[in-house]
């Protein structure tokens, strides 16, 4: 059903793409002048941005996520959550002889009222303490449930000699804590892999991919790739294993193969939910990419090299699982985050994008249209605040009127001290990526 109904939306932009089109305006005002024929100029248009999950869309928001990098350098936290077939809020709802398998419209309706627990936990009980910043990004892949990828930027960062009271890499004591020693077994433990189960989907050139078992570890100190190497410590230092049965066969599971978690998200969510936390920049680009890629391919094809038919090559291969497919007919959120980033435009003098049709080209060489650079320009003039600020700076006090195409200023928020009537919140501003290139 959903392919379908994708498939008329797409159908819309690339059969309105012989109306629609785009040029610089300088280049629409010369050709207007030379009486050169509309049905000429400018490029056929492109999937856009607003088509959510097409590249430009995702792409996008991994810059958006860089945006809040560079205003509150890297992320604290990197949280996977994933949803948990076995939650009695979804098997309370299966008819006698269903499965959750059976029903992805339960799955979907329970993971979403999680996420909003979730993140109400995190932002308005401040679990991990009082929060900059966050963006999430629900995910779905060929196999498996849906989770959710988060990325938390914290007020107060986290200390070093902190991270064993936030994230745990071990097996709890079954006597203390039995509750959380049942969730950690069942759900943080992976693999086995390697040796005792060769065939594990993780498995690739007798390596697995995510690097399990890890190493013991007495204290947790800081690793080569932006995550610390987390605490885990060996029976003989009273570290704690279990026996898990891997193919009929008994086997002994130690620290070594659990994944991070924070127990209180787990003890409170019962859960898959492994937290990491970002201890270096080289880490971030990775991380923001990650959580903002674009949807799986079923097959790869070889196409005409000079073909520009973006609607085309997103679907061709493209691959739309029962839990995407759910979810988008529910039109429920897959990206969420605060604060608010405003795109800015940049651009050369009357190099602004123009979109027009050969009906009204000539009218629209008539005048330039009014960006978020010329505005900025143009409200210097007339008002003195302005002069002080960077040209990123502006969404912080002002918002952007898309109708009258013009800044206006916030009436709510902070008070800036020495100026009336001007207000300041954490709205962020994003200049396009201009390719070094183009150096004018």
């Amino acid at each position: 059903m959903y392919a379908k109904v994708e498939t008329e939306r797409l159908n819309f932009i690339r059969f309105n793409q012989s109306k629609l089109r785009s040029d610089e305006y300088i280049h629409l005002r010369d050709a207007i002048a030379t009486e050169g024929d509309a049905a000429n100029i400018g490029r056929l248009t492109i999937l856009p941005t607003t088509h959510i999950g097409s590249p430009r869309h995702m792409h996008e928001y991994a810059q958006d996520a860089m945006t809040y990098v560079w205003n509150y350098r890297r992320p604290d936290f990197f949280i996977t959550f994933t949803c948990n077939p076995k939650w009695p809020e979804i098997t309370n709802q299966l008819p006698t002889g269903q499965t959750p398998s059976d029903r992805h419209d339960i799955t979907a309706r329970v993971f979403k009222q999680t996420i909003v627990v979730l993140m109400n936990y995190i932002v308005k009980q401040k679990v991990f303490g009082a929060i900059r910043c966050w963006m999430y990004l629900v995910e779905w892949q060929k196999r498996g449930l849906l989770h959710a990828h988060i990325l938390l930027w914290l007020f107060d960062k986290v200390r070093p000699d902190h991270i064993d009271s936030i994230i745990s890499a071990e097996i709890p004591d079954p006597e203390t804590d039995p509750e959380l020693h049942s969730v950690v077994t069942t759900n943080m433990i992976h693999g086995p892999c390697g040796a005792q189960n060769p065939g594990s989907p993780c498995m690739q050139n007798g390596n697995c991919t995510k690097r399990f078992p890890r190493q013991f570890v007495a204290d947790t100190i800081s690793g080569i790739d932006g995550y610390p190497l987390y605490r885990r410590r060996s029976p003989d230092d009273n570290g704690r294993s279990i026996i898990m049965k891997v193919k009929g066969k008994d086997v002994v599971v130690d620290n070594r193969w659990i994944v991070p978690y924070c127990p209180l998200l787990s003890k409170t969510f019962s859960t898959h939910c492994n937290v990491e936390y970002c201890n270096s920049i080289k880490s971030i680009k990775y991380v923001c990419k990650y959580v903002n890629k674009e949807s799986d391919m079923a097959v790869f094809g070889i196409a005409d090299p000079n073909a520009n038919d973006e609607v085309m090559k997103f679907q061709l291969g493209r691959y739309v699982s029962c839990n995407e497919a759910i979810r988008r007919l529910f039109s429920f959120t897959i990206h969420e985050r605060h604060p608010t980033v405003v795109h800015l435009a940049v651009h050369l003098e009357n190099g602004q994008r123009v979109y027009f049709t050969e009906a009204n080209a000539a009218q629209r060489a008539e005048r330039p249209p009014v960006t978020t650079l010329t505005n900025f320009f143009s409200t210097c003039e007339s008002d003195l605040f302005v002069r002080t600020l960077l040209y990123s700076e502006m969404p912080s006090y002002y918002t952007w009127n898309a109708a009258s195409k013009n800044f206006q200023r916030k009436k709510k928020g902070d008070a800036v001290a020495g100026f009336a009537d001007v207000y300041s919140s954490d709205a962020l501003g994003r200049i396009y990526t201009v390719h070094p290139r183009q150096d004018e």
